[in-house]
């Protein structure tokens, strides 16, 4: 009986092994190898695509609009890639996120031009979701201690983002 009990013990604890070592091996970021190099979520051309300044113009007075954009990338989330901001003709950024957290993008691609397909709209960010997004943007806490008030801008939440070379 004592036999039967040290190989039940060993055969639970190797499939617990097993199982923890698969889990480990998966990355907490989806997938995009089904993708060329250069896109991510849902694959898209750049046929069609509107300049920043012209989406701001098209939304004027509206709060969502269906667009397919060209711009910038400023910056990038440096913890997963989850999120972008791409530049606007005024100076300021609209923060680019991906539809239902499903695909990333590299963290590398500052100073690239992106083509994104989605729906961009005009939406106020709350202060706790502001001091997130300056956490992941490597802010010190003192940065980060300054944001204080919402902020009303535009957003774009893209289902497929075609980075160019």
């Amino acid at each position: 009986m004592k036999k039967i009990a040290a190989v039940l013990t060993l055969v639970v604890g190797f499939t617990c092994l097993a199982n923890w070592s698969v889990a480990q091996n998966r990355s907490s970021a989806p997938k995009t190898a089904k993708n060329k190099p250069g896109h991510f979520g849902e694959k898209i051309t750049d046929g069609g695509a509107i300049s920043t300044g012209e989406l701001v113009t098209r939304m004027a007075g509206k709060e969502t609009m269906p667009a397919k954009v060209v711009g910038e990338v400023e910056s990038v989330c440096q913890v997963k890639g989850c999120w972008t901001k791409v530049k606007l003709p005024d100076g300021k950024t609209m923060r680019v996120t991906f539809k239902d957290y499903g695909f990333f993008v590299p963290k590398d691609i500052s100073g690239k031009k992106v083509v994104m397909e989605g729906v961009a709209s005009v939406k106020t960010v709350p202060v706790e979701e502001l001091r997130h997004y300056a956490q992941d943007a490597g802010a010190s806490p003192a940065e980060v201690a300054k944001i204080t008030e919402p902020e009303r801008s535009l957003a774009f939440e893209a289902t497929g983002v075609l980075v160019k070379q």
